[in-house]
């Protein structure tokens, strides 16, 4: 069987990311990697943290020329000078981030692979406030309009209707055909990876779906929302308070849970899961996934990071 290659970009290059990957790498993975990356930087991290690594240098020309016959680790080199492995995150880096997510994108555009795997950035530096994350970053990139969050775990995973957004704004963000387009594509994608339709709960915005002021968003705006789609024979129930929806009882009927914001479903799934959870953006012309976590500058260099979330994110895509 021929498997398609992951790209992966691996991100801020002052972050625990490829600690964790090799500790992934030696797992078994049937899939060819495409890493886009720093030669020198690689080898200087492997050797703070005692670890030895083998990838063949290539460039993007052999990449898209040989795509169905690749090594194991395939590294496209991109030129980062860093005196020591690990340092302070600064916006140093950017241009290298940036060069090295155009490199993926003209491979994704070029039908190498649809298999995308990014390690985490630093928003304050990288994206510096023009893009509420990578998912915006990604949907800019690629022009695309519809699109969505997924935070993934086999048992539940939810979906924020909202990103990184500051809690001031998100009431004037939630809309019936932003709701809408968020439970169709997800249902699309559900259908499409796992063969079956998706069972969706829906938070309310306000404690208890209740609001003392005169225009109350679940009452006006989600409950006539889901109603429609209900009518439409989505699997969808709401709204719901999210103080109650993740007790066990309430959760185990739903495959996935869509909340107002950010924090109001990634802090109990986070709760529920700690690591073993991933981040897919659908939507986007290509199967974006990444690790679910930050990168974590306290624990460079330590070696004692959870691999978890990278495992899995990288086990999601090889097929």
């Amino acid at each position: 069987m021929n498997y398609k290659p992951i790209i992966i970009v691996p991100g801020e290059p002052n972050s625990i990311f490829f600690e964790l990957f090799f500790k992934v790498i030696k797992k078994e993975i049937k899939s060819p990697i495409i890493l886009i990356a720093s030669r020198n930087l690689i080898l200087k991290q492997a050797k703070i943290l005692k670890k030895k690594f083998n990838f063949s240098i290539t460039s993007e020309l052999e990449i898209i020329k040989n795509k169905n016959n690749l090594k194991r680790i395939n590294l496209i080199d991109v030129n980062f000078n860093q005196a020591s492995g690990f340092s302070k995150i600064t916006s140093k880096s950017n241009h290298y981030v940036s060069m090295c997510f155009d490199i993926a994108i003209r491979l994704l555009e070029k039908n190498v692979s649809n298999k995308f795997i990014n390690g985490p950035i630093s928003k304050k530096t990288f994206l510096k406030n023009e893009y509420n994350g990578i998912t915006e970053y990604l949907a800019k990139k690629t022009k695309t309009k519809n699109f969505a969050m997924i935070i993934y775990n086999k048992n539940l995973s939810v979906c924020p209707l909202t990103t990184h957004l500051p809690i001031k704004y998100v009431s004037k963000k939630i809309n019936k055909l932003e709701i809408i387009n968020k439970v169709k594509l997800i249902n699309s994608f559900w259908k499409k990876k796992f063969g079956k339709q998706v069972k969706i709960g829906v938070t309310g915005l306000n404690p208890h779906c209740e609001s003392i002021d005169s225009f109350n968003e679940d009452k006006n705006i989600i409950l006539p929302t889901i109603k429609k789609l209900k009518n439409l024979k989505y699997k969808i129930e709401g709204p719901l308070a999210a103080d109650t929806i993740f007790i066990k009882n309430n959760r185990k009927k739903f495959d996935l849970i869509i909340g107002m914001y950010h924090d109001q479903v990634l802090t109990p799934i986070k709760t529920l899961f700690e690591y073993d959870a991933i981040n897919i953006t659908i939507g986007l012309p290509f199967i974006r996934v990444s690790p679910d976590h930050g990168p974590n500058e306290s624990m460079l260099g330590k070696n004692k990071s959870n691999y978890l979330s990278l495992f899995n994110s990288i086990k999601f895509l090889d097929f």
